[in-house]
């Protein structure tokens, strides 16, 4: 990187020294954050929505898996699609290696997209994912959490990321997260959408940390290619 400010040790260390007291200033409001995402009130989800999993039919509340949290990535891939979006694989290639850790947290992560099963398995295991993929085929759950939308709907506005606006494909990513109670009631207690999935993809803090960050110079994610089909 050409131009870019070069210095002694101690002038470097006294200006990281600035910059990490920002850096715990964040911290701090990101737990503050936190806690207040966590005492956000919840809603009951009352239809019995039910999906195409690898064993067979399963309801919402059996996709816990026996556990009171539920994690679900709303993974865009769409009815006559041939292949899932690669940026929702970039999260996905996240997913692998946490699965375990949640649960024994007590969380159930599970990825959920409108595509035939069939079509789900085959792209899972040609990315080498093990986690839990199912089908909302025939069910309104992708609707209700405002990720998939009519072609009649993307020619004007929809309603993605808690607002009305313009979006360029009939699927859209998000997370939804769900709780449980032993007599089987199941809540919705967050959504998040768009940049706010940010958090959830280890490989863009990484990226963050660099000296060129992201690099995506206005066209966010073009870059982006399904991990198999980079050059070299």
């Amino acid at each position: 990187m050409p131009g870019h400010k070069v210095v002694k040790r101690d002038e470097w260390l006294a200006a990281r020294k600035r910059h990490l007291v920002k850096e715990k200033e964040f911290t701090k409001l990101r737990d503050e954050l936190s806690r207040q995402r966590r005492e956000l009130p919840w809603v009951r989800v009352d239809p019995e929505y039910v999906f195409d999993a690898p064993g067979g039919k399963e309801t919402l509340s059996e996709l816990f898996d026996g556990r009171s949290q539920l994690i679900v990535y709303h993974f865009m891939f769409g009815l006559d699609w041939s292949e899932g979006c690669k940026s929702c694989s970039f999260w996905a290639d996240n997913f692998n290696g946490i699965v375990v850790h949640l649960a024994h947290r007590d969380v159930t992560l599970v990825a959920v997209s409108r595509a035939p099963l069939e079509k789900l398995e085959a792209f899972r295991e040609w990315m080498g994912w093990g986690f839990k993929w199912v089908s909302s085929i025939g069910n309104d759950f992708n609707r209700d959490f405002h990720v998939s939308f009519t072609p009649e709907e993307t020619k004007g506005e929809v309603y993605y990321n808690y607002r009305m606006q313009r979006f360029p494909s009939e699927e859209a990513p998000g997370i939804s997260v769900f709780y449980r109670h032993a007599d089987g009631e199941v809540f919705h207690t967050y959504s998040c959408y768009a940049r706010g999935l940010d958090m959830l993809n280890g490989a863009y803090h990484y990226l963050d940390l660099a000296p060129k960050g992201r690099d995506e110079q206005g066209r966010i994610m073009a870059w982006l290619r399904h991990h198999d089909r980079y050059d070299g």
